[in-house]
């Protein structure tokens, strides 16, 4: 009788073993899982809230001397106006932009797919480059359309114009154009997201293409929305490049440059500029928390999960000639001008074809630290692109797993996303005040560039890594470790594998951003140590177009030497993800 009843306990107690010993296993991943998440927190605050924070102990100093130089300043609410102004019109322009060119491209037939990275190909001009060929374009003089609209009927009394690039209407315009490929960015990642069956299913009750746009794929697209837009505006806030380059003619200020001009004063005053990047860091913290509040649970948009899974796709004409479109405006045009400067010998409204030479291309090679800051931007980018993607991918991975954790999640979700809203000249300021003095002097280094680099791209890397993290859903990681793989089996066999064109495409969009970036490179340079965008600008600064145009064409050849590579790597999804 005993034996009948010991015979199905027996395996009842052997069945219940393995979870009893799997308990304390399961407890100590979990500890080490908080150990090491806790460990990026800390490397996070340092490499991002360190130089901020000591900027802000100097704009305190002698009882908030910085900040009352800053903001008794006659002209400083009129500088707020324009700052606020050109973020929210141009964040407007670009997610109406990106948005359309998203679904447009998804409804492109299948022989002209390739269009889909005609949005993406602005990113690849250097923004500088690209504010210039607009000037070169509308200036009132001598623009080159300006003077072709100067020929027709309704306009030939005038002596200058029709357009003045130089007035803050333009300056919002071309930023609008420069932020629309971001936002293409994100919304199109969501767009190859949506099953096409949701699309069929709407078409198949009646709606036409403009109801399923806005009763389908928009709610759909919802996190991607609310990420793009929170990075769009943050780069609007932060815009630098376009009043700099074109706003001093007419006045235009906004805070950003209000900080490249005490930083960059005689003598300078890095308190007032900590000041006036205040209300940007604020504004900062605030998106980012609105993003997560709007969010909520991230799960709801999850679409696929499976091998049944079918993307959008399309046989619709007018999205072609919508993408050409945009890509003849916001890259061919301003990209016809910088050629035109770079083959004469001086900016003129009046061509000829006597005038065309290769001179300038020639000088390239023959200039002092022209060679020697193409090595050193690739080589500093590259670095600095090696160390982000981990950081961006265990960060995303926080984000998106950390639910245990929601303190550690909190905090990383927020310092991630800060060097978005902090404009790069402050990042420069901060590291420039923070790494010349002990216990770590690197000023003069090419370290002090790669770190400044790393903060720069670590939103980039954490967000376009959290959106594919996010469209895999759980059941992956969950069929891993069902089938008792470790959290790092299931990242390196499972996750990463899946994840290749995501992490491609962020290498290539951080790659590309790098070679361009000017505005914290002009601050942490020395003498010895000079990037392309820091040389590209002195010789702008110098009057020197033609040098400028010349050399923005070879920064862009070099950029897109870095996309052909990670194409060679991963393939065409390379650029499907962008």
């Amino acid at each position: 009788m005993n034996r009948d009843v010991a015979v199905p306990i027996l395996p009842a107690c052997m069945m219940a073993l393995p979870r009893v010993l799997d308990r304390p296993l399961m407890d100590a991943r979990a500890w080490r899982s908080r150990l090491g998440y806790g460990a990026l927190i800390i490397v996070l605050g340092y490499l991002i809230v360190l130089p901020l924070y000591r900027l802000q102990t100097l704009a305190f100093e002698d009882g908030a001397a910085g900040y009352r130089a800053q903001f008794t300043r006659h002209d400083i609410w009129q500088t707020l106006q324009t700052t606020v102004v050109l973020a929210v019109v141009s964040l407007v322009i670009a997610m109406v932009m990106g948005t359309v060119l998203a679904f447009a491209t998804s409804r492109l037939p299948r022989r002209l797919g390739f269009l889909r990275i005609i949005p993406v190909l602005p990113i690849v001009m250097p923004s500088v480059a690209n504010v210039v060929g607009w000037a070169f374009l509308l200036s009132p003089g001598p623009g080159y359309l300006n003077v072709v609209m100067r020929k027709l009927p309704w306009w030939d009394h005038l002596d200058s114009g029709p357009v003045n690039v130089y007035s803050s209407t333009w300056i919002i315009i071309i930023t609008g154009f420069g932020l629309t490929s971001f936002v293409y960015l994100f919304v199109s990642a969501g767009m190859k997201n949506i099953s096409s069956e949701h699309l069929e299913a709407a078409q198949a009750s009646g709606s036409s293409t403009i109801g399923v746009f806005f009763r389908v794929v928009l709610p759909l697209l919802r996190p991607s929305l609310v990420y793009c837009g929170g990075v769009a505006l943050l780069l609007g806030l932060g815009q630098f490049t376009a009043p700099l380059l074109l706003g001093a003619n007419k006045g235009v200020k906004v805070l950003t440059t209000e900080m490249y001009l005490r930083a960059s004063e005689s003598p300078t005053d890095f308190a007032a500029a900590a000041a006036a990047g205040s209300p940007l860091v604020i504004l900062g913290l605030i998106i980012v928390l609105g993003q997560r509040f709007l969010l909520g649970n991230q799960s709801r948009f999850v679409t696929h999960g499976g091998k049944a899974f079918v993307p959008t796709g399309g046989r619709s004409a007018w999205a072609a000639a919508l993408v050409c479109l945009y890509g003849i405006v916001a890259l061919l045009l301003p990209l016809l001008g910088v050629i035109i400067v770079s083959l004469t010998p001086f900016w003129s409204g009046n061509l000829t074809w006597d005038l065309l030479t290769l001179d300038n291309y020639r000088d390239l090679f023959v200039t002092p630290g022209i060679v020697e800051s193409v090595t050193t931007s690739v080589v500093t980018s590259l670095v600095a692109v090696a160390i982000c993607v981990p950081i961006g991918f265990f960060t995303a991975t926080l984000l998106v797993r950390g639910r245990g954790i929601p303190i550690l999640r909190t905090v990383g979700d927020v310092v991630s996303a800060l060097p978005l809203g902090v404009p790069a000249v402050i990042f420069g300021v901060g590291f420039l005040h923070t790494y010349t003095q002990p216990p770590l002097i690197l000023y003069g280094t090419k370290v002090i560039i790669v770190l400044v680099y790393v903060v720069l791209m670590i939103p980039f890397a954490t967000r376009m890594q959290l959106t594919a993290l996010i469209s895999m859903g759980n059941s992956y990681s969950e069929a891993s470790a069902v089938s008792g793989a470790s959290p790092l089996i299931t990242n390196l066999r499972v996750t990463l594998p899946m994840m290749k064109p995501a992490v491609l495409s962020a290498v290539a969009l951080m790659f590309i951003l790098l070679t361009h970036e000017f505005a914290a490179s002009l601050l942490v340079r020395s003498a010895t140590t000079q990037v392309m965008g820091t040389v590209l600008y002195d010789h702008w600064s110098n009057g020197s177009y033609t040098l400028v145009a010349a050399m923005a064409i070879l920064m862009s050849v070099v950029t897109s030497a870095g996309v052909a590579i990670a194409m060679l790597i991963g393939g065409r999804n390379v650029l499907d993800n962008l």
